[in-house]
């Protein structure tokens, strides 16, 4: 008499199937092994501390071949992390905006719509106006200006943007300035950058 299992299906009589043989993977050594954590440790230091170098002057050289030496050890400067998590300073959109402003309608003031004109007057808006900001001093923020020119012909125009940024302390000013024949858009992103 055979025996059934629960199912009620008898069992069977063939020869039991065997696993497949697949390679093992090497396992990542865990943190706690001594060789292991001490190289963790090596590749972190490796990428957080640079040394901050200082190049002593010789009196015997040249002017000028001490400058060479001077540029050569700042362009391998590097610093530390300081792993501040918030500006020394908070962006002020207020004053900014106020600054962008002045900046359109001191050099917009009399300037028709011209398209071939304002593709280079464009850029040099953005730059001025990146000047003028970087003069308020936010540090550790990166800026991103955008300036637009919008010729009217009874048309309706609809401008959006969309990022991804920390609400806390990243930021944006829009300045408009508006003739008979255009209007000028300047838009300021502000991101800090930790």
């Amino acid at each position: 008499m055979e025996k059934r299992g629960r199912g009620g299906n008898p069992p069977s009589t063939a020869a039991p199937e065997q696993p497949l043989m697949t390679p093992r993977k090497e396992r990542r050594p865990s943190m706690f092994e001594k060789e292991a954590y001490a190289q963790i440790l090596r590749e972190r230091l490796r990428e957080s501390i640079h040394d901050v170098q200082y190049v002593e002057p010789s009196f015997d050289d040249s002017v000028a071949d001490t400058g060479k030496e001077w540029k050569s050890a700042l362009a391998k400067l590097k610093f530390a992390n300081s792993y501040r998590m918030e500006p020394l300073k908070k962006f002020q959109a207020h004053s900014v905006e106020m600054k962008v402003q002045q900046i359109l309608k001191e050099n917009l003031k009399d300037v028709k719509y011209d398209d071939k004109v304002f593709s280079h007057l464009s850029l040099e808006l953005a730059d001025r106006i990146l000047l003028a900001v970087k003069e308020f001093g936010f540090h550790r923020f990166k800026f991103i200006i955008k300036v637009l020119f919008i010729q009217k012909m009874g048309q309706a125009i609809n401008i959006a943007s969309s990022w991804i940024w920390d609400v806390a302390w990243d930021s944006w000013v829009a300045a408009r300035h508006e003739t008979e024949t255009y209007v000028a858009l300047a838009l300021v992103f502000a991101l800090y950058h930790e």
